[in-house]
């Protein structure tokens, strides 16, 4: 197979990454392989883009914005549970 014929792997300019347990939790994002910024809402994922020269980016588009552990709407996790829930169910 020549290098023309092998498929090509597509890696979106912007990558959000899974959820931080933080308080507020945020997500990191990335432009372009570089960590851009922390983001705690779809808003702060705009504005880093904005600020790197990226305008009218289109969250739903896999093509510009790949989320890892999540969609757009995942802002907090789930994973560890709680531990406050844990101690009033036992």
């Amino acid at each position: 197979m020549t290098e023309s014929q092998a498929p090509r792997i597509h890696r979106p300019p912007i990558v959000v990454l899974g959820v931080q347990q933080n308080d507020p939790p945020y997500r990191l994002v990335e432009i372009a392989g570089e960590l851009a910024g922390k983001a705690h809402s779809v808003l702060d994922v705009i504005e880093i883009a904005r600020e790197v020269g990226l305008d009218d980016v289109d969250l739903d588009d896999p093509d510009v914005v790949r989320w890892v552990g999540g969609d757009k709407f995942t802002w907090t996790s789930f994973w560890p549970p709680n531990r406050a829930h844990r101690e009033h169910r036992s």
